[in-house]
């Protein structure tokens, strides 16, 4: 349960995306590659994103395909985040909420790379 917290965070860090479905991707699909290759290193201070990125080639392939559908989420959804959700506090899932409440009003690229994120999970 710790790594997929840790994951979790991680998701949220180094990919700076709000979508709950992105982090969710990443915590199932990079679970096993964050505890065989950061199991040593704790949250925080960004060493825990530092240590995936020194082990990024050593992931799984399809930890690395979450990570970089995520990142491409996050940014495409960066403005509307800022737009919409600005006064949220980022904690577990609140910012996800916050998006879900605007889904109708996000940008065509944010939604865009959310659709092409969930279907490339199938």
């Amino acid at each position: 349960m710790k790594t997929l917290t840790c994951v979790a965070a991680l998701g949220a860090a180094l990919l700076m995306t709000h979508s709950a479905f992105a982090a969710s991707a990443v915590a199932k699909a990079c679970a096993a590659d964050i505890k065989a290759q950061c199991a040593d290193v704790k949250p925080g201070g960004g060493k825990l994103k530092d240590c995936v990125k020194a082990h990024f080639s050593d992931l799984s392939a399809d930890c690395q395909v979450a990570i970089v559908r995520a990142a491409a989420v996050g940014r495409a959804c960066k403005a509307d985040v800022k737009q919409f959700c600005a006064d949220v506090k980022p904690r577990k899932g609140a910012i996800a909420d916050c998006m879900k409440e605007h889904a109708a009003d996000v940008s065509d690229s944010c939604k865009d790379a959310m659709a092409k994120a969930e279907a490339g999970k199938k």
